[in-house]
């Protein structure tokens, strides 16, 4: 399982990573921050760049705030950083 620790921008006018915030990938995300829309479309965005299914993504923590702790099952850590563009660890 991978971990990764992402900034999300709920509200954007088109879901898509935009580069680094602090360090983390920052991630637009068109949904609004509304009854759990912005996390569920942030799992989708994040299944979607990993080729996994949906419920192999979760929120571990941070599922109301913009910083969250995002695990992906059937990935290791570096293979997730390589999707998101970062350098190894």
């Amino acid at each position: 399982m991978a971990r990764i620790v992402v900034y999300c921008q709920p509200g954007a006018k088109q879901t898509q990573l935009v580069g680094l915030h602090d360090g983390k990938p920052k991630i637009q995300l068109k949904a609004p921050p509304v009854d759990g829309a912005a996390n569920q479309a942030l799992i989708g965005f994040l299944a979607g760049l990993c080729g996994v299914p949906k419920s192999a993504v979760t929120i571990e923590l941070g599922s109301s705030g913009r910083t969250k702790r995002v695990n992906v099952d059937g990935l290791t850590d570096d293979r997730l950083r390589a999707l998101l563009a970062l350098p190894p660890s």
